[in-house]
């Protein structure tokens, strides 16, 4: 009996231990981690370019057309070039009304011309990424803009003839020269400022020659006057070409504003082009103002 006594007392000794290993262990269960599921498969339903899609994008004023045909005619330029002209108008005397009809022609003369640089440019602009173009990076139709192109020469056309038939053969030819400079090959090598000093120096003749409704003939302009603004346009050249030196230099151009770029440094350029400019424009407003337009 006593040994009886003393096996049960040495179990329920030991049961204690038993319990506390079942606690142990069934708290370690229940702090486990969670099985991995392994891999989720992707809805086959989604759409994986619903993230890309254009039209997902938030509401932009930007994005509008005409919003978009303003940015694509190089504003700033055109605005700056119709104001400058206008201007040159201004100071030979003429009245308020043929400085409007000047300030209208070369602003829808300049419009054109960026609508159509941007035409011509705009697989290069894609190609290098170039921002602020909408015709290169897809969100403008290059129909519509060919489109708004011919009607922005429907409306040059008549406006430059209200100035004089020799004013509108003049300035004209000013804006045909500078599309053979953007569509022809000289604009890669070293004579790409020809086109822009051929350009710029039959605005004076434009000027000269213009009148009110096409009923004044003018006068041929001074010598000094055209030269002057044949240099200016070299400097203009030289400014614009500045921002696409990069994208240009990658292409294997060679244009004079490039060459320099290479040897001065782009801000040394700039700053040179700048200070050219500015003593061009000053020149020729004394001469304007000193000998005056037409001769």
């Amino acid at each position: 009996m006593v040994a009886i006594r003393r096996r049960r007392r040495s179990e329920d000794a030991h049961e204690p231990d038993d319990r506390a290993d079942d606690r142990a262990e069934d708290g370690a269960a229940e702090t486990s981690p969670p099985p991995d599921p392994g891999p989720v498969d992707a809805d086959p339903d989604a759409d994986p370019d619903a993230d890309n899609d254009p039209d997902e994008r938030p509401f932009s004023l930007r994005d509008l057309t005409p919003v978009m045909l303003v940015r694509t005619a190089h504003p700033r330029q055109a605005v700056i070039t119709a104001l400058g002209v206008g201007g040159a108008a201004a100071l030979a005397g003429r009245p308020t009304r043929e400085f409007l009809l000047v300030v209208a022609t070369v602003l829808v003369g300049q419009a054109c011309l960026g609508w159509f640089n941007d035409l011509v440019d705009r697989r290069r602009d894609a190609a290098h990424h170039a921002a602020g173009k909408p015709l290169a990076d897809g969100r403008l139709d290059p129909g519509t803009v060919w489109f708004v192109l011919a009607i922005g020469v429907f409306v040059l056309v008549p406006l430059a003839v209200g100035n004089g038939v020799y004013a509108a053969t003049a300035y004209l030819a000013s804006l045909a020269i500078a599309v053979l400079g953007t569509w022809s090959w000289i604009r890669k090598g070293f004579l790409s400022w020809l086109p822009w000093a051929a350009s710029y120096a039959l605005l004076p003749a434009f000027l000269s020659y213009g009148g009110w409704g096409g009923q004044d003939n003018g006068q041929p302009p001074e010598i000094v006057v055209t030269a002057l603004a044949a240099a200016l346009g070299v400097g203009i050249h030289f400014l614009r070409a500045l921002w696409g030196l990069v994208p240009d230099n990658a292409d294997g151009w060679t244009y004079l504003p490039l060459r320099l770029g290479l040897r001065l440094g782009a801000s040394r350029l700039l700053w040179v082009s700048s200070a050219y400019t500015v003593g061009v424009v000053v020149a020729l407003a004394f001469a304007a103002t000193s000998v005056g337009l037409a001769q």
